[in-house]
């Protein structure tokens, strides 16, 4: 529980004056007679979260996901949910539409195939169909995704493209991320991250790098910026929003 008089500065949270209550329950056999599979998954989890002074019930989400890992660690995912949000103010999931306050209950399933760890490519394919608040949304996806170039450079891309239809309208929202990681030695690395995402018309980027100069000590180097991009505007289709420079040095001292 969360209660309204939270402060922000001991950690970020997304809500506040909440209590939830969370529980999950799996079954795993491992089958003998299917050589190819090394196990199943049968899974069931309820996210159950209200107003922490009032009692109103905010969120609430039932899931039921059965998945099979492969003998060659591959694995597929079946995910059934059900939903359930209250919005206490207007909510813009998209250009031109805004959902009013109210309670919405709807249903969505996805599928996803994760590529095993021994592979190339790594990552999760994901497709999802179902509701989304009054109206419908269809989705693919691919996250968590690594390419290793050598054995220094990687590169890890990500792609969600969404199609939302809306009794106010539809819309599509996309986000591309790429990160590259470069290591230099096992205590010196380079990370640079690049997003651009559609809903926001923005591209961010950051870039850090992290040395640890002697044991427990460290050296970060940090730029991050963010631009406004709008293809129906190219006069401002690059507009600097906002830019930093960071540089840390911690010193661990043993006494």
């Amino acid at each position: 529980m969360v209660e309204d008089h939270f402060i922000p500065e001991v950690g970020f949270l997304r809500r506040d004056n909440f209590r939830r209550t969370y529980t999950t329950g799996r079954f795993s056999p491992r089958p003998r007679s299917l050589e190819s599979v090394r196990q199943f998954f049968l899974e069931g989890a309820l996210d159950y979260i209200e107003t922490a002074d009032t009692g109103i019930v905010q969120t609430r989400q039932t899931q039921l996901g059965f998945s099979t890992q492969f003998e060659n660690t591959d694995s597929v995912r079946f995910n059934v949910a059900d939903n359930y949000e209250f919005l206490t103010r207007p909510f813009r999931p998209g250009p031109a539409v805004t959902l009013p306050v109210g309670a919405y209950n709807f249903q969505d399933v996805e599928a996803s195939y994760t590529s095993g760890p021994q592979r190339r490519l790594t990552g999760t394919f994901t497709a999802r169909a179902g509701g989304y608040f009054n109206g419908t949304i269809r989705s693919v996806g691919f996250r968590r995704a690594r390419f290793p170039m050598t054995e220094q450079f990687s590169v890890e891309p990500s792609v969600s493209l969404n199609w939302i239809d809306t009794p106010l309208g539809s819309f599509q929202t996309n986000l591309v991320v790429a990160r590259v990681n470069y290591t230099f030695t096992p205590r010196m690395f380079f990370s640079g991250l690049s997003q651009y995402n559609s809903a926001s018309l923005t591209i961010s980027n950051n870039l850090r790098l992290r040395w640890e100069y002697s044991l427990g000590s460290e050296l970060f180097v940090v730029y991050t910026e963010a631009r406004e991009t709008d293809p129906l505007m190219p006069d401002r289709s690059t507009e600097l929003r906002n830019r930093g420079f960071v540089v840390k040095v911690n010193r661990l001292f043993r006494f």
